[in-house]
């Protein structure tokens, strides 16, 4: 331990009087223009005002805290520093305020009396290290003290919590805060931030009334970090983080002691257990507190010689030690903590063996780095003249920290980069020369260096053919960020913080170090394919994304090495599908089924997605678990589709007719269950028939990845029968109507596992107005005499995906074809369609080219073509009639109904349209941006259009639109949209 005999003592004299060093000031008449307006200070002896210069021309913040209350500063200088303090802290711990504001204000006070105290003292060389950082360590304490007081007091008066003891509610109070890192060795520096993790018991916490743990006791941590760091007029008191707890970005602020206990024994982490040597019980329930880390302790100690251990802080050292070699330290701009030869290799040295050693040695698990390192050599583990080099180093370092800090009350590391800078740190240690500074500070970080890398010799380099490639540690490596700007990426921090955070195993898919080990190898591969995708930066996002939501990732880490092939095209999808990559995440696995050459080779057929869509619902053990089981399944099948469309596999056509196919058969078996679950209740209707209709773009077999599903229900029942035969009978009306009901929950409402698609029935017969099922004589007598000409155009792309029997499929099916088939007024149907194109256009229309469906000459003008063609025709040759827009099209110019020349116009347009179409619903959110558009998505247009570039795209979509819209006021008549 450290000597403390030659330290100062509490009783010792005033700070004044114990004042040993004073620092130069920056110009002397300055600072006596300082106290012209401060009678008290320029009466103080010469000694004093020397002293007061000196740290006010040199750090700004001191001076405005200092002359804001003149009588404040003498009483600091005429008092006992330690006294003073030990005084500060006490007010903060009694604190008993009657309102959040009125805690807030004097908690903030006080700490700026505390800073100004500690400050002055140590410039001054009146009190040492452990006085300053031991002195802002217990004030925090106090002060988490009285703020846990203060919101355990308020909810007692609102009769949720039953203290023990009324004037000491956190004792026993269940609600702990564990003080981790320096905080925890009571090492804090001069602005620092305090690491928390707040934890609550919950059969042991006396709550009252209605209170629930989880509930109260998040709040209550998110009210304590409120208080504390929240910026007032009056400043602040502590910035928080509560980062340190298990798995932060999913577990509340406060987590209760059984779920923390589970996290620490199957998923903790080294870095977390390097993390919890410091931990200690600062506040609230202290016993319970203690009480916990004596049950993490093997978590923390294990029992055999650690070395495994060691590779965690070898990868979180990488980072800071990543400049190779022994050339000479530049001081200027020098990161004190995290640089070479810095501070936190000081406490790497120590915490390294700790880790290694303390679980057979109980002497080595304090939680002081000098404490620490002093056993070490009582132990023999390293010399002592190593000791006693390290801890002058330390305290000369933590010392320059601090000034650095007091400054502008930053909290920062780094020295100033340029002499004017330096002068102000090096004036604040006592030197008027910058030049003797900086050989001081250079000599301590050499030696620290020197004797890190003695223990780190074997380290291994972290750098690729791309350049530097590391992200371990807190801060951010130089040549890290030159690499990934020079890649592509535009915004390098973020994309450091993005991957630094995976080697904290915060996600589940790198909790192992196995993991992190292959990750760790996989970092060049991976990279070079995000950055190739020229939107690097959301292709990273969207792979953060993807592994945040992994189960595991060695397995796929594995995979994506041994094939960069499958790496690539991930990439890809990251950079330029966000849906693909939305499921991928959820479902790794799918990703086995592209390793399989057949996935290159075959058209899915509706054959083999009943099949493992049986195989799926097979597995469900009640109806809900077969709803989210269906969403597994249909998204997992959209991905491959859509990878399929990616890889050049599977054209826009054949893509289409997959993804309809795929829809029929949920919609088929969802049904089947629907029936099913509806019957435990109501029954079922005996000699009752029903069918799904398809409309739209499911009806024409033209689905993308983002169509909805426009359907309808029609339904027939055998007269006499008035209603199901269950417990709750239903007439055959409500049932259909229930079953429809149901199917449109089944397949749209989102779960645990999503969405399956949005429905849309408002193709029935009267839309929104006409009931959600419809008995098929009825939809009949409506199709007969009531539909307008827009719904027989709509009734083109209809066809009965699911049934209940073949007959009633048969019976709509007849149906639908006498509708279509009936002799119509030519010049009418023309006037009628014409007038609909310009009144959705007047609405909907736009003049970008990319508005691929509603642009004039667009999808919406070749569909109402093939649907008007079908309508005025289908009379003579009902063979014309089809669901497709391009093959009805195709029927028509086999008919002679369209002219050889407006087909070699309208079916290439169709292709192209839908092959757009197809890559820009699985690559863009909302409407495509072609000046934002990254590279991937450009060069999937490209490749899908058939055309050699953009330009040429552009240039054929335009001129392809001009000739459509041509067309169909040829075929059709002119659009005339009103004003």
């Amino acid at each position: 331990m450290r000597d403390e005999s030659a330290e100062p003592a509490r009783g010792a004299g005033s700070l004044a009087d114990r004042l040993t060093m004073i620092p130069p000031a920056r110009d002397m008449e300055k600072g006596d223009l300082l106290f012209a307006g401060a009678p008290l200070i320029e009466a103080a002896p010469e000694k004093t005002r020397k002293f007061l210069a000196g740290v006010f021309t040199n750090a700004p913040y001191l001076r405005d805290i200092g002359l804001a209350d003149e009588e404040r500063l003498l009483a600091i200088l005429d008092s006992d520093p330690l006294v003073r303090t030990d005084k500060l802290i006490e007010s903060a711990r009694g604190l008993r305020s009657e309102s959040e504001a009125e805690l807030m204000s004097e908690l903030r006070k006080l700490k700026k009396e505390l800073a100004l105290t500690l400050a002055l003292a140590d410039i001054g060389g009146a009190i040492s290290l452990d006085d300053v950082t031991g002195g802002l360590s217990r004030f925090s304490d106090a002060a988490l003290d009285a703020a846990i007081r203060f919101c355990l007091d308020e909810l007692t008066r609102r009769g949720k919590f039953a203290p023990k003891d009324p004037e000491k509610p956190e004792a026993d109070s269940g609600f702990i805060v564990l003080a981790m890192g320096k905080y925890g060795a009571f090492e804090l520096n001069y602005s620092s931030d305090i690491d928390l993790i707040a934890l609550y018991d919950p059969d042991k916490a006396p709550l009252a009334g209605n209170a629930e743990a989880p509930v109260e006791f998040v709040r209550l941590a998110k009210r304590v970090v409120k208080i504390l760091s929240e910026r007032t007029g009056d400043g602040y008191v502590f910035r928080t983080d509560l980062r340190l707890r298990p798995d932060p970005g999913a577990t509340p602020l406060a987590m209760a002691i059984p779920a923390a206990l589970v996290y620490y024994e199957s998923m903790g982490q080294n870095w977390e257990r390097a993390a919890l040597i410091k931990a200690r019980a600062c506040a609230g329930d202290i016993r319970a507190g203690e009480a916990f880390l004596r049950e993490i302790s093997p978590f923390i100690w294990r029992k055999y010689l650690d070395y495994a251990a060691i590779s965690d802080v070898h990868s979180i050292k990488r980072q800071i030690h990543a400049q190779k070699g022994h050339g000479r330290i530049a001081v200027a701009g020098h990161n004190v903590k995290l640089g070479r030869g810095g501070i936190r290799e000081v406490e790497f040295f120590a915490q390294t063996q700790q880790l290694i050693a303390g679980g057979r040695i109980p002497d080595l698990r304090g939680k002081r780095t000098l404490d620490t390192l002093a056993k070490l050599a009582e132990l023999g583990w390293i010399e002592e003249a190593a000791r006693a080099e390290l801890e002058e180093a330390y305290v000369f370092l933590r010392a320059v920290e601090h000034r650095i800090q007091m400054v502008n009350d930053e909290q920062t590391h780094t020295l100033p980069s340029d002499d004017a800078g330096l002068a102000r740190i090096a004036a604040l240690m006592g030197h008027e020369d910058v030049s003797a500074f900086k050989d001081a500070v250079r000599a301590r970080l050499v030696v620290v260096q020197g004797h890190y890398a003695a223990l780190f010799e074997d380290e291994p380099e972290l750098a690729s053919d791309l350049g530097n490639l590391v992200f371990t540690g807190d801060d951010d490596d130089p040549g890290t960020l030159e690499t990934l700007s020079r890649l592509g990426f535009k915004r390098p921090q973020d994309a450091c913080r993005i991957i630094k955070s995976w080697h904290f195993g915060r996600y589940p898919a790198v909790r192992s170090t196995k993991a992190r080990e292959r990750l760790t190898e996989l970092h060049p591969l991976l990279i070079d394919a995000l950055a190739r995708t020229d939107n690097a930066d959301q292709a990273l996002i969207a792979f953060d994304g993807f592994l945040s939501k992994l189960p595991a990732g060695v397995q796929l880490f594995s995979l994506l090495r041994s094939n960069p092939q499958l790496l690539n095209l991930l990439a890809t999808v990251m950079g330029a599908a966000p849906r693909l990559a939305q499921v991928v995440s959820r479902r790794v696995h799918v990703l086995d089924a592209v390793l399989d050459p057949a996935f290159f080779d075959a058209m899915p057929r509706a054959a083999e997605f009943r099949a493992g869509l049986e195989r799926t619902l097979g597995l469900a053990r009640f109806y809900e678990d077969a709803l989210d089981r269906a969403r597994i399944f249909a998204q997992e099948q959209q991905f491959l589709i859509g990878l399929r469309l990616l890889s050049d596999t599977l054209n826009a056509l054949q893509v289409g007719h997959a993804q309809a196919r795929l829809a029929e058969v949920v919609v088929q078996m969802l049904m089947e269950r629907v029936v099913e679950h509806v019957a435990e209740t109501h029954g079922k209707l005996k000699g009752g028939d029903y069918a799904v209709v398809a409309m739209g773009k499911l009806g024409g077999r033209e689905m993308t990845a983002s169509s909805d599903l426009d359907l309808m229900l029609l339904y027939d029942f055998e007269e006499g029968v008035e209603k199901t035969d269950g417990q709750r009978p239903l007439e055959p009306g409500p049932y259909y109507i229930r079953l429809t009901q149901r199917l449109v929950t089944a397949l749209s409402a989102p779960t645990a596992e999503g969405l399956l698609y949005d429905v849309d029935f408002r193709l029935r017969p009267s839309g929104n107005a006409g009931p959600l099922a419809t008995r098929l004589s009825a939809f009949e007598d409506y199709q007969a005499n009531r539909a307008w000409t827009w719904e027989h155009m709509a009734l083109t792309r209809a066809r009965v995906i699911a049934a209940s029997s073949d007959r009633i499929q048969a019976k709509i099916e007849k149906s639908i074809c006498d509708t279509l088939c009936k002799p119509r007024d030519v010049a009418t149907v023309a006037r009628e369609v014409a007038g609909m194109r310009a009144r959705i256009e007047k609405e909907k229309g736009s003049k970008d080219i990319w508005d691929l469906k509603q642009v004039a000459g667009g999808l919406v003008d070749i569909e109402f073509v093939a649907q008007y063609l079908q309508l005025v025709h289908a009379a003579a040759y009902p063979d014309m009639l089809n669901q497709t827009t391009e093959t009805a099209l195709g029927k028509a110019a086999e008919a002679g109904v369209l002219d050889p020349g407006d087909a070699e116009v309208l079916v290439p347009a169709i292709r192209m349209y839908h092959a757009l179409t197809q890559v820009l619903r699985l690559a863009v959110e909302g409407p495509f941006k072609r000046e934002e558009a990254p590279r991937g998505v450009i060069d999937l247009l490209v490749r899908a259009s058939g055309e050699p570039d953009f330009a040429r795209l552009e240039a054929k979509l335009a001129d392809m639109q001009a000739s459509v819209r041509s067309t169909f006021e040829k075929i059709v008549g002119p659009v005339r949209v009103q004003d």
